[in-house]
């Protein structure tokens, strides 16, 4: 038996999410805040059989794709100094990171 988390972005939790119950797939959701961006994310909390973390990963794969997102550096005391900072730029989003974990015991009360 695996425990996988899989934290990935707001904009892709509900369609894994439905993705998971038609794939026969046990899920806990949790909202959670990146740490970069400061933006939702989602942590899925998936207690999995050794033989379908394949599946599994392969669902998420298939869901959360990484996009492109601009934002712009935060604002400065010294203007003058960092004045070229605030031009938006493209940062990589989304996606999945997911942790594989292996279980020593499982119980079910």
């Amino acid at each position: 038996m695996k425990l996988i988390l899989a934290i990935i972005q707001d904009k892709d939790s509900n369609r894994l999410s439905s993705k998971f119950v038609k794939e026969n797939i046990r899920a806990t959701k949790l909202s959670t805040t990146g740490g970069f961006l400061k933006e939702g994310n989602t942590t899925f909390i998936i207690g999995i059989e050794d033989e379908r973390v394949q599946k599994a990963l392969e669902v998420i794969e298939s869901v959360c794709q990484s996009r492109e997102q601009y934002m712009t550096s935060p604002i400065s005391v010294d203007a003058v100094v960092d004045s070229h900072l605030n031009v938006p730029i493209p940062v990589q989003v989304g996606g999945a990171t997911v942790f594989v974990l292996p279980v020593e015991s499982f119980h079910q009360f």
